[in-house]
């Protein structure tokens, strides 16, 4: 492989590896927020914990 190959590949990793780690954080901020709120409807229906 010549430099340019080598050096466009580390590239499309650095990409590809920014846009996986933004979309986990995206997840578990989601699932944080869900778990949340099916807690909270959850002990405000019951009233108690």
């Amino acid at each position: 492989m010549s430099i340019a190959t080598i050096i466009i590949a580390l590239v499309l990793a650095l990409v590809a590896w920014k846009v996986l780690a933004g979309v986990l954080r995206i997840g578990a901020i989601l699932v944080i927020v869900v778990l949340a709120a099916f807690f909270l409807s959850h002990v405000l229906s019951q009233g108690t914990i």
